[in-house]
């Protein structure tokens, strides 16, 4: 399996699941990290939290935790 969290930067994927509590699973999906929609990380902060990630034209900044929630297909 492929997770969020360990992309390389501008390398996109497509999203297959979202492995998250429920709160969190609504949040991301309302702002398109969603099943089938493909995403690309743009880039990371120095220690790398949080990073920046592009799902369609939205941008979002998103936490290591929570970007391990994420499942990559492939």
């Amino acid at each position: 399996m492929r997770w969020l969290a360990d992309l390389p930067e501008d390398t996109p994927a497509r999203i297959r699941a979202l492995k998250a509590p429920p709160s969190l699973r609504r949040r991301l999906m309302a702002l398109g990290v969603r099943p089938g929609a493909e995403v690309r990380v743009l880039r990371r902060a120095p220690l790398g939290d949080p990073m920046e990630i592009a799902v369609g034209d939205t941008l979002i900044a998103i936490r290591h935790a929570e970007a391990a929630g994420v499942e990559l297909e492939g």
